[in-house]
C-alpha cells in the first residue's frame, strides 16, 4: 500500500529539487524518496566499524568532492599560515 504524504517547501528549495530531479530524468517525488533512502542508508553507515561501512563512505566522499586532496606538507603550511595569521573560520 502507498500513502501520499506532502512536504511543504519554499519556493526557491523547491526549484532546486525541481531542477535537479529533471537533471537526473526523475520526477520530483521519485527524486525525494531516493534522496531520504540515502539519508536512511548514510545512518547505517555512519559508525564506520565495518569494512563494508568504511568503504562506502570512501566511495561517497569521492563521489561528492572534486580535486585533488593536498599533501599533508601542504596542509601543515595552511595551518601553520592561520595559526600566525589570527584568523577564524
Amino acid at each position: 500500500m502507498s500513502v501520499r504524504v506532502q512536504v511543504i517547501l519554499d519556493e526557491e528549495e523547491a526549484a532546486l529539487f525541481k531542477a535537479r530531479a529533471a537533471r537526473e530524468a526523475k520526477s520530483l517525488s521519485a527524486w525525494l524518496r531516493e534522496a531520504g533512502r540515502k539519508m536512511l542508508e548514510m545512518e547505517k553507515t555512519a559508525t564506520l566499524t565495518e569494512e563494508e561501512a568504511l568503504r562506502r563512505f570512501f566511495e561517497q566522499c569521492s563521489s561528492r568532492e572534486e580535486g585533488k586532496e593536498p599533501d599533508w606538507e601542504e596542509h601543515k603550511q595552511i595551518i601553520l599560515e592561520g595559526f600566525s595569521s589570527g584568523k577564524t573560520v
